[in-house]
């Protein structure tokens, strides 16, 4: 009998235990939150939007300047006294070398079409004495080298006879010389006033920067002194600087453009006062050898 009390009592305390499991399962599945629905109505019910006004202030100045606000004047007006005199210096050396380049360009192009006319007459078949009573006051370079030319090879024959033959290498060494000179004379006559447009080309540019760097040091200054870094604050100075830029470089451009044109015409039309010294260091050199005879 005592078996049997011990089995029951056994039996009795493990059904008394799984009851009370399973009230606490249930008292725990109370306590835990309820998933979000997951119907299609929930899932496509749109999401209203708030009816309430929403203000926008905006900070830091306007969004958008305008851009025909800008203008040279103005910036010129407001630009320190030392950009104002980089502004002015390059202003007045763009000035110069328009001028300069204006000038240049209709002599080059009145000495092309004087050399050319000048030529189909030399080659017209007129006589030496005539040509030289034609162009004896040459108003180009190529009547210049005939000029100079044709000069020293009379004077051989100043006391009426012709030289000796000794005294032609002499002669034709003068003629040559003398026509050499005169071409060096007159492409330095056509290369005036280029080495302005050079200088203008290789430092306007840096006096420009040396204005724009001028103006971000005032840019900075009235950062520091308004203790504001707004774009009202910062952009007057970075105007300024960046007009200076815009001067040097409008000033630079054509200079060195047109400086390169002019000495590349310049260098071709010394090349042709060459060949032209050449042929008629080549005629006169004849006609000595047949006078000589």
């Amino acid at each position: 009998m005592s078996l049997k009390r011990f089995a029951a009592a056994i039996i009795s305390a493990v059904v008394i235990s799984m009851g009370t499991a399973g009230l606490a399962d249930t008292a725990l599945a109370q306590r835990t939150p309820r998933a979000a629905p997951t119907s299609p109505v929930a899932d496509t019910q749109p999401l209203s939007a708030p009816t309430t006004n929403v203000d926008v202030q905006q900070t830091g100045g306007e969004a958008a300047p305008d851009a025909t606000s800008i203008s040279v004047v103005p910036l010129f007006m407001r630009a320190d006294p030392l950009v104002k005199t980089v502004l002015i210096l390059l202003l007045l050396a763009s000035l110069w070398s328009w001028t300069i380049i204006i000038n240049k360009w209709l002599a080059l192009g009145s000495i092309r079409r004087r050399a050319d006319k000048f030529e189909k007459i030399f080659w017209s078949g007129l006589s030496l004495d005539e040509l030289y009573q034609q162009f004896a006051r040459p108003e180009h370079p190529l009547a210049a080298v005939f000029v100079s030319g044709l000069r020293e090879w009379r004077r051989a024959f100043e006391g009426g006879q012709a030289p000796r033959e000794s005294m032609l290498p002499g002669v034709k060494d003068r003629i040559d010389k003398a026509m050499t000179v005169t071409i060096t004379r007159e492409t330095d006559g056509l290369e005036r006033q280029l080495g302005f447009l050079a200088t203008v080309g290789a430092t306007a540019p840096f006096v420009g920067l040396f204005g724009t760097v001028w103006g971000i040091m005032n840019s900075f200054s009235a950062i520091a002194a308004r203790h504001d870094t707004t774009l009202a604050v910062v952009a007057p100075g970075i105007a300024e600087a960046l007009f200076a830029t815009a001067m040097g470089l409008l000033a630079a451009i054509p200079a060195v453009i047109f400086y390169n044109k002019f000495i590349n015409e310049i260098n071709r039309y010394g090349t042709r006062l060459e060949a032209f010294a050449d042929e008629f260091s080549a005629i006169l050199s004849r006609q000595l050898d047949d006078k000589v005879r």
